[in-house]
């Protein structure tokens, strides 16, 4: 599984990425809007930082006329630039031309197997149902993704399934387990994945062993050195 954060933070993405497991970004016009700076100069540094992997940045508009206009654009600023759509008519109207022209898109707001077959077959190149927001409304998101996961392995679709709206390592774990391609994540949970309470456990154990061998040696050496000054 590739790991994606969801995140528009500078810093956020660069700790990620600083410890090489970071694939690409995800982010939206709320996410960006956050870091209060202008929208094409921070898409760009963002792609910088995770080069060689992938920035997802999401169109604004909701008819097609204004997402070819947004996805155009958004494409020509970087080669690693995947365009989001939402699953509208509209987006995929806007995605049958885009992809016709070589512009790689993610349709997002996916909800259901129906939207996630429909979206494999207009040719996307992610699709994005988002796991939480399901659990959110009383439905099994990780049973959605299941669902999605053998359509498209049942037809041998291209199009990669990337698991969003992950809230917490179960849901990252389980989706792995079910092999989408790509899960993308809050920085929080990212973090969450390295946690164990026997990890630190053992960290802090061995930190306590090595101090009482450093007395020990410690004595060994003072010990050895009085007894040269004796001689």
């Amino acid at each position: 599984m590739k790991f994606f954060l969801d995140t528009a933070n500078l810093e956020e993405i660069r700790q990620a990425a600083s410890l090489g497991v970071l694939d690409g970004i995800t982010t939206n016009p709320s996410l960006v809007a956050k870091e209060k700076r202008p929208f094409r100069e921070h898409i760009l540094e963002i792609c910088e930082i995770v080069k060689p992997g992938v920035v997802n940045v999401e169109v604004v508009s909701t008819d097609t006329a204004g997402m070819l206009r947004e996805g155009r654009e958004f494409a020509s600023w970087h080669p690693n630039i995947v365009v989001k759509v939402p699953m509208t008519p509209d987006g995929l109207r806007a995605l049958n031309t885009l992809v016709r022209e070589g512009i790689r898109i993610n349709v997002t707001l996916v909800f259901s197997p129906a939207q996630a077959l429909i979206v494999a077959k207009a040719g996307a190149y992610f699709v994005s149902p988002f796991l939480g927001r399901l659990d959110d409304v009383a439905q099994d998101g990780l049973g959605v993704l299941h669902e999605i996961l053998t359509i498209y392995r049942a037809y041998n679709f291209q199009t990669q399934v990337l698991a969003a709206s992950l809230r917490h390592p179960i849901h990252v774990v389980e989706a792995a387990k079910m092999g989408a391609h790509i899960g993308t994540m809050p920085f929080k949970v990212f973090e969450q994945l390295f946690k164990h309470p026997l990890t630190d456990r053992g960290l802090e154990g061995f930190l306590k062993d090595w101090e009482k061998a450093r007395e020990v040696l410690g004595d060994i050496v003072q010990a050895a050195t009085a007894g040269k000054r004796g001689r």
